[in-house]
């Protein structure tokens, strides 16, 4: 069964706006990942080649409900905005059932893609994750540290088991019949020099921002590592909080862009 919280949905979830809806570029790709599933990704590229070989690469993973087309507010200002290429992978248009070994391959089968792409492979690679992307964007960096330029988690939780007792009380005590843990708190300690920016919101009602900041002095990257917090956002809508574009904007600026 991939994942009793339901996070590697199935593709019956058919409602999806298309990135030619918010004025971006209307490619999707559809992947094979190595355990036969089909996974689906909007790949948006700068146009014109020089342009694009030199800007920056997001690879978004977004949280556990609804799917890529959820978020292409966020890469409209991606790639309008602050310029950059954007691959979004969604776990709500692929097939198979959610499981944490089933999201890790179609990671793993995104990072692959974006390595072989005749213009991709050439650019700086950012992963971005939201929530549970913060834990796959964490895992996927661990295992291929080499491969990236900087990570950027949002409202991440430091493992299943600890999240469960907040969101359901009354199971805190089965948390032990939890199969699928994403360990974030252990991942993130094999992250050894990457940048990495934390998006916290301190209202966020589902993933308490105390997880965010015990995976932020858990960190023990030798790039920078930088906190951003908004007093008034919650777990949904960090997105929308004053600043929340600029601190990546920043971030990205002094630590991806202008690396050598």
């Amino acid at each position: 069964m991939r994942f009793i919280i339901c996070f590697r949905v199935s593709n019956r979830i058919k409602n999806s706006s298309k990135p030619s809806q918010y004025g971006l570029p209307d490619k999707e790709v559809i992947l094979m990942t190595e355990d036969g599933y089909r996974i689906r990704a909007y790949v948006m590229i700068q146009r014109g080649e020089e342009v694009a070989i030199q800007s920056p690469t997001v690879v978004c993973f977004h949280a556990h409900t609804g799917n890529m087309g959820h978020r292409l507010p966020i890469a409209q200002v991606f790639y309008k905005k602050l310029g950059y290429n954007v691959v979004m992978l969604s776990y709500g248009l692929s097939e198979g059932k959610p499981t944490e070994k089933g999201l890790k391959i179609d990671a793993q089968t995104v990072l692959a893609y974006i390595k072989q792409h005749p213009i991709l492979k050439h650019t700086k690679l950012i992963a971005y994750g939201q929530s549970l992307g913060g834990s796959v964007a964490i895992s996927l960096v661990s295992r291929n540290e080499e491969q990236f330029d900087a990570l950027i988690i949002e409202n991440t939780f430091l493992s299943v088991p600890l999240l469960v007792p907040h969101i359901f009380p009354a199971l805190r005590h089965l948390v032990y019949l939890v199969h699928q843990t994403w360990k974030s708190y252990k991942t993130i300690k094999y992250v050894h020099h990457v940048p990495i920016l934390f998006l916290s919101s301190l209202k966020d009602e589902l993933v308490p921002p105390g997880h965010m900041a015990k995976l932020y002095n858990i960190c023990q990257t030798s790039g920078v590592k930088v906190w951003r917090d908004f007093e008034n956002g919650t777990h949904n809508d960090t997105c929308m909080q004053n600043g929340f574009f600029e601190a990546i904007a920043e971030f990205v600026r002094d630590n991806v862009w202008n690396l050598d």
